[in-house]
């Protein structure tokens, strides 16, 4: 029996110890493949930046390379974080995926600057600037609304004759939810590590929903963090390695994805005991029984139209096994088929 609601796929391009930043991002086209092979809905590139754990730093570049490695799933940023782009910028890379890729690309537009002060300052992000603003400024660009005498009313954007893709607010906490809901565009809420409830930022998002011409409907996505093997064991140890890298970084350590067995025989600080069992709770990890379970939970806790799948393992094969045994559990592949 599959499942009353689609699942999809979050993409860090985790770096691995061990491994090298070309073999993490040659896997994220791998992945892609996995993803529709396996009857996933849409897979989207986070942007973060200054984190060696972490190879999405350029979600346009990884979303061009996995939709020429792809022909059907919908691929996407989850999301760009406008403030570190200029909004022409954004809308000409968009146009030019949308134009390569009909109907398969989403923008996906985050508030946060995916990075600490450093990286902010190197990105010359922020100014004083709001992200309404940055969003405005976009989409006056794409429905050529800036008024006459305006300074950028002049600017002629190129290519012409395509529209952006699908637009996406992205959230960790409500505050995009209304704003989302007012200009019809869909909503995906970060679960995968945000400790705020999502039924209230749906709830919000619904009642202040305008069709639009991308969305006659709302449309939600909760975010969830899974690791699924074949045991609830496995899957266990295998979750080590995401339990010590997160516990590292909040550490100010910053370091690839360490191994299951560096996190197995690790001495855990009081601090790092404290720092994991706090963000614990939000990931779900065990066999596919027991994920399936959970990310039905989450879906009916939240009320999503769509729940969105990442996972952060040291091994790309066992992710890949991963996202083929939650596939199998929801019936997926028999509906990709």
């Amino acid at each position: 029996m599959t499942a009353p609601f689609e699942l999809s796929i979050l993409d860090l391009a985790p770096i691995a110890e061990g491994t090298d930043t070309p073999t993490a991002l040659a896997e994220t086209a791998r992945l892609a493949q996995t993803g529709e092979a396996y009857g996933y809905t849409r897979l989207w590139f986070a942007e973060h930046h200054g984190m060696p754990s972490i190879g999405s730093a350029s979600p346009e570049v990884l979303i061009a390379n996995a939709a020429a490695a792809t022909r059907k799933i919908r691929v996407g940023s989850g999301g760009v974080m406008l403030l570190n782009h200029a909004p022409l910028r954004i809308v000409e890379a968009f146009r030019t995926l949308e134009a390569l890729n009909p109907g398969r690309i989403d923008l996906g537009l985050g508030r946060a600057p995916g990075g600490d002060g450093y990286a902010m300052r190197a990105l010359r992000t922020g100014g004083g600037e709001e992200f309404s603003n940055y969003l405005a400024e976009m989409l006056a660009f794409e429905e050529d609304g800036f008024p006459s005498g305006h300074p950028l009313s002049r600017v002629r954007v190129a290519p012409g004759g395509v529209s952006l893709p699908p637009l996406w607010l992205l959230g960790s906490s409500g505050a995009s939810a209304e704003a989302a809901g007012q200009m019809g565009m869909g909503y995906a809420f970060a679960a995968h590590f945000s400790q705020a409830p999502g039924r209230p930022a749906f709830e919000a998002y619904k009642r202040a929903f305008t069709p639009s011409a991308s969305f006659s409907a709302p449309r939600g996505i909760v975010c969830v963090s899974v690791i699924c093997a074949e045991t609830d064991e496995e899957a266990e140890y295998l979750a080590g390695s995401q339990a010590l890298s997160w516990a590292l970084f909040h550490s100010g350590e910053l370091r690839k994805l360490v191994t299951p067995e560096e996190a197995a025989a690790h001495e855990y600080t009081d601090r790092q005991k404290a720092i994991i069992a706090q963000q614990r709770p939000l990931w779900i990890v065990g066999s596919p029984q027991t994920v399936k379970a959970a990310i039905e939970e989450k879906q009916a806790e939240t009320g999503a139209d769509e729940v969105m799948i990442t996972t952060q393992m040291h091994s790309y094969e066992k992710r890949r096994e991963s996202f083929r045994l939650i596939s199998e559990a929801f019936g997926l592949v028999a509906k990709a088929a």
